[in-house]
């Protein structure tokens, strides 16, 4: 049989169209002896790590900014709520876009990502910074739907950004991690200046979203720039070129039959094979005039498309996606089974249970660089994370079940109330610096590495496969974070209480010492005065025997 690699039905006609110098590249018969495009002074590698960036933003945006959020809304949990809006939307965008990976074009998703980040964070700016259009209780629900759009949008581009990174060498997906680290570290960074530069809260926080905003214009001109290099259209043709091989085998139930159209001798299948006698070899009479018959060449005239689950419709399409992602789970589970652990881990603690922990030193600032911390320790693991040859799958499945121990260990510094375990500054930063090393290591090498694992023609299904079982970590820690939730204590709460309790103490020691002196004998407070009188006295009189 004449078959493609991969499942979808039907073959298809070359017409006589301009092509780019990728896609002929990707039709010669040497595309793989062809030396790739260089990579020249990692100008791609620095636009994947803008594109990492660019995906996260928003939702960095709305963490890093929950100072001005806390004072906006008292007394309620917004970071929780923020937090867990994020992630199960996300989670649910995720999912559907694993079924409609293939509905879309690549380029349409991410744009769409951009678009809607962008629009969102400006409808914050104009309407909730600005403005100020709604009362307390309404921009609380507004901000949460905004957070929710934000989701969708940054969703549907990240999952976009790892099937894309899929098809080109495992360094540009290590890009892409790197990029939602320094996203952190950038947008961390942003709020610590506007917070020292302008001290007026909403002020500081209006400059912050417009900086928030500008930076995804800028990752969406970047990717607009690279998206087009022969770079990257090698590597898609590339990819693609696997999608379509042709093969040949002997026991197809079918056979190729000529069609009428002479310009082009296209082949097509029929449901049965060919009458005895009745031979067509593939050779095509452009190439050889003096065939005594027409033959044909096929990888010039027919191209099957490949995994695609849309392509054929109706249960049979939806039977071989399912068929195709189940292949690909066997071949990556622990590698999905790690990076679930990893997230889990992260998102049980940050940024809810983070956003608790108290310092009555530092005041707000506190949560500021605790999350200003962990960025930067997250950027530093992804960073080293790129010699990842040490890990394999089981190795880091055993890892991420330890790095479990830290949810009771930055628990303990935020519980009990008002007296936490660990009341020292010195703990919770130690401990936020171990979660967020370990979480740029363990959240990046498992994505790294699993598409290594599968035939290049399932690349972009597998970074899909492991977006889904990121945000699967993502929305499971951000619900154990929410029933977390009640055994912390608000920290301006805790503060206040060891306000009143200081003022209690100073109180006590002042009765303490009114009933110290009231058991003092009156002749002893009068001997007392009598003796300071008659010294001043003394004094005074010897000073105007002086003067005189």
């Amino acid at each position: 049989m004449i078959e493609g690699a991969g499942e979808s039905g039907g073959y298809t006609k070359l017409g006589k169209q301009k092509r780019r110098k990728s896609e002929f590249l990707a039709s010669s018969n040497g595309l793989s002896n062809l030396s790739p495009p260089q990579d020249t002074y990692n100008t791609i590698y620095a636009a994947f790590i803008l594109g990492g960036a660019g995906f996260l933003l928003p939702y960095n945006s709305f963490i890093m900014a929950m100072d001005y959020f806390k004072i906006r809304y008292p007394g309620t949990p917004v970071v929780f709520d923020m937090s867990l809006v994020y992630i199960v939307v996300a989670f649910i965008t995720v999912l559907g876009n694993n079924l409609l990976v293939e509905t879309f074009t690549l380029s349409a998703r991410i744009n769409f990502g951009y678009f809607v980040s962008f629009v969102t964070l400006i409808f914050v700016i104009t309407c909730e910074l600005w403005w100020e259009v709604f009362g307390e209780i309404t921009s609380y629900t507004v901000n949460l739907g905004a957070v929710a759009v934000v989701a969708v949008g940054c969703t549907v581009q990240q999952s976009s950004f790892y099937g894309y990174t899929s098809m080109l060498p495992p360094r540009y997906t290590h890009a892409v991690m790197v990029g939602e680290s320094a996203s952190g570290v950038f947008m961390s960074l942003v709020r610590v200046i506007t917070r020292w530069f302008i001290h007026e809260l909403r002020g500081s926080t209006f400059y912050f979203f417009e900086v928030s905003a500008s930076a995804i214009a800028l990752c969406f001109a970047m990717y607009h720039l690279i998206r087009r290099t022969d770079f990257i259209q090698f590597y898609i043709a590339l990819s693609d070129r696997a999608k379509t091989r042709i093969t040949l085998e002997p026991t197809e139930d079918a056979g190729l039959i000529e069609t009428t159209d002479s310009q082009y001798g296209v082949l097509k299948i029929q449901s049965s094979p060919p009458p005895t006698g009745t031979a067509l070899s593939f050779t095509n009479p452009v190439y050889e005039p003096s065939a005594p018959a027409p033959t044909y060449k096929v990888e010039d005239v027919v191209i099957r498309g490949r995994t695609s689950t849309s392509a054929r419709g109706g249960v049979t399409g939806i039977r071989r996606g399912l068929q195709s992602r189940w292949e690909i789970t066997k071949a990556i589970y622990p590698y999905m089974i790690s990076i679930c652990l990893a997230y889990f881990t992260t998102l049980c603690m940050y940024p809810g249970v983070v956003s608790e922990i108290t310092s009555c030193s530092l005041g707000s600032w506190m949560q500021v660089l605790m999350i200003t911390m962990f960025n930067g320790a997250d950027l530093f693991g992804k960073m080293i994370s790129s010699s990842s040859s040490y890990w394999t799958g089981w190795r880091l499945v055993r890892f991420c079940t330890m790095r479990l121990i830290l949810i009771p260990l930055i628990l303990l510094c935020a519980i009990p109330p008002r007296s936490p375990v660990f009341s020292e500054e010195f703990f919770p930063f130690f401990f936020i610096l171990l979660l967020g090393l370990t979480n740029g290591v363990f959240g990046s090498v498992p994505i790294i590495q699993a598409p290594s694992k599968v035939q290049d023609y399932h690349r972009e299904l597998t970074g899909n496969m492991m977006t889904l079982s990121y945000n699967l970590g993502l929305t499971t820690g951000s619900l154990m974070a929410y029933f977390l939730e009640s055994l912390v204590s608000n920290g301006s709460e805790v503060c206040d209480y060891l306000f009143h309790q200081g003022i209690v103490n100073d109180f006590l020691n002042i009765s303490l010492n009114l009933s110290t002196i009231s058991s003092t004998t009156t002749s002893d407070i009068t001997s007392t005065i009598t003796s300071v009188s008659s010294t001043i006295f003394e004094n005074v009189y010897n000073a105007t025997d002086e003067t005189v």
